[in-house]
């Protein structure tokens, strides 16, 4: 009997606005944009503590224009949040929104901070079978604070 090999998916993210800042992860690809969510914002050492979105169109004025989007907010829907046209990033997998290398999606984290990422696949591996995912293979540069102390002046 053969068991079927479980796909990976493999990005790399990169701040919009500072592309040395950059996380290369591995994950499932039954992962559910919310897991990948969590995954990209642990990378970078940030508090997971705030609504988000992933959008086809990667400009900082004009994601939500996207013709792709997903939402925490479509998620939220019934504890009184408007509706923003936007999928569920809990029920949508991975594998729905990046089909083939290269696919991007901007990842914004923080509606009032916008922290703006590219979330770029960059490759699809094999789930080895003592590996633990989600797994970060490389971190370039250093993670900016995520709440930055507003005395500190550079």
């Amino acid at each position: 009997m053969s068991r079927r090999l479980m796909k990976t998916y493999i990005f790399n993210t990169q701040l919009l606005h500072d592309k040395l800042i950059q996380r290369e992860i591995e994950v499932p690809e039954d992962f559910s944009l919310y897991k990948l969510a969590e995954v990209i914002v642990n990378a970078y050492d940030f508090d997971f503590d705030h609504a988000f979105g992933f959008f086809s169109n990667i400009s900082e004025s004009r994601y939500f224009d996207s013709d792709r989007k997903y939402e925490l907010f479509a998620d939220m829907e019934d504890q009184g949040i408007e509706p923003t046209g936007a999928e569920s990033v809990e029920k949508t997998k991975i594998s729905k929104v990046w089909k083939n290398i290269g696919d991007k999606m901007l990842f914004l984290f923080d509606y009032g901070d916008n922290w703006l990422f590219v979330v770029k696949l960059i490759s699809f591996g094999t789930k080895e079978d003592k590996a633990i995912y989600p797994r970060i293979l490389k971190k370039n540069g250093k993670a900016p604070e995520q709440y930055p102390d507003p005395d500190e002046e550079e």
